[in-house]
């Protein structure tokens, strides 16, 4: 698209703050608004496979990023039990013949930090605090009525705004996330200078998962059955989640019993997003989890977000037609992040099954596939990107 478009992206998250790094480099006039007064994350932290490596190093953030988390160079992946017993260990793949690592892991906080860097470096205008509370279309742009009453003219609107995205409610999308059956509970922890793998222990339907943020930084994880309509007061996060995992020994043991008062904890119920296509009307786009929110068993919200950003401003430098992009974006990435949804659905639904007598089969059965399944699940999560870059450059 040679024209340089206004676009106003709704959401300074992950996805937004991609896409306004994506969409500045290409040459567009971008500004983000975003509903929190004071632009943060929430604690805890992240981890990044192979797939949302590359898409960093698109956005040109990769060493930056690298550089404030903990790389696992060589994708190892530790399984025990919940009592700390060996079970097997995988190994995640690298790209570009190891250049860049397996698996990076980071406070979210830190990454948000690198990202807000490179979008005020970009001089893309911020405003806090602020919402959009109509959107109206017609055939040559898009007016956006701000919370403070304001109006603009946009070329186009990006959609950012997450799970519960007022975005997709404005344009016409009556799609309310769905409750998976399952809450995360999630702690941040000081590193034990000898734990530089990533660990995950498999309980009887549950799971407790060990992540290097840092230096000096882990974060721990913990998925367990929750009802949708689970409430928990913040102050009372540490005891809940100690009490969730309490059969848990071997080294979350260490970090469980460290949970009180003043530690950094987090509690989200699991809700998905699976929004069929088209992922616009009109002139507005959703991306991210607005569009496509899944659970957190492959691992894969952060980087199905940036990599969508890549792929819309790609979309919107090869297709003339603002419409035609979009459709053109969405055919590319919506076949990527169904195949994730759908795998980390079953991941989950398969552990929650699980019984305390099955274990040793489920030991068994993990020691025979684990790394097969690692292989056969980015062999086709790669021939899926492949597949839809490969049809922006017919």
């Amino acid at each position: 698209m040679p024209k340089a478009l206004d676009i106003l992206i709704i959401g300074g998250g992950i996805s937004g703050c991609s896409a306004a790094i994506a969409l500045s480099d290409r040459g567009h006039r971008v500004r983000i608004v975003e509903r929190q007064p004071e632009w943060r994350f929430q604690s805890s932290g992240i981890f990044v496979y192979a797939n949302g490596l590359v898409s960093m190093a698109a956005l040109g953030l990769l060493n930056e990023i690298v550089a404030a988390g903990f790389a696992v160079d060589d994708g190892r992946n530790l399984y025990l039990d919940h009592h700390g017993d060996p079970i097997t260990e995988t190994r995640y793949p690298t790209p570009d013949a190891a250049r860049m690592p397996a698996i990076l892991g980071i406070k979210r906080a830190e990454m948000h930090r690198v990202m807000a860097g490179r979008v005020a470096e970009l001089g893309v205008p911020l405003r806090l605090g602020t919402t959009v509370d109509r959107i109206v279309q017609d055939a040559a742009g898009v007016t956006v009525t701000l919370s403070d009453g304001s109006r603009e003219r946009h070329d186009l609107v990006v959609g950012a705004d997450g799970v519960r995205s007022a975005t997709r409610a404005q344009i016409g999308i009556d799609l309310a996330p769905r409750h998976t059956g399952f809450g995360v509970w999630r702690s941040v922890h000081r590193r034990p200078p000898d734990l530089t793998d990533k660990i995950m222990m498999m309980g009887p339907a549950k799971r407790f998962g060990i992540m290097p943020i840092s230096e000096d930084k882990l974060y721990t994880f913990g998925t367990v059955a929750e009802p949708g309509d689970a409430y928990f007061p913040p102050d009372t996060w540490p005891d809940e989640m100690r009490a969730r995992f309490a059969e848990f020994e071997g080294p979350a043991r260490t970090f469980l019993d460290a949970l009180g008062p003043d530690s950094e904890t987090l509690y989200t119920a699991v809700e998905e997003v699976v929004l069929p296509l088209p992922w616009h009307r009109g002139r507005v786009v959703l991306i991210g989890d607005a569009a496509h929110a899944a659970t957190p068993f492959m691992g894969q919200g952060g980087a199905m977000a940036m990599q969508d950003a890549v792929v819309l401003a790609e979309a919107l430098d090869r297709v003339d037609d603002i419409g035609a992009a979009l459709t053109a974006f969405g055919a590319a990435r919506h076949p990527v992040c169904r195949f994730v949804q759908d795998a980390s659905r079953a991941v989950g639904e398969a552990g929650a099954k699980e019984a305390a007598g099955d274990l040793a089969a489920r030991n068994a059965g993990l020691k025979a596939t684990a790394q097969a399944a690692v292989d056969g699940f980015y062999r086709r999560l790669e021939a899926l990107t492949r597949d839809g870059e490969a049809r922006l450059r017919r």
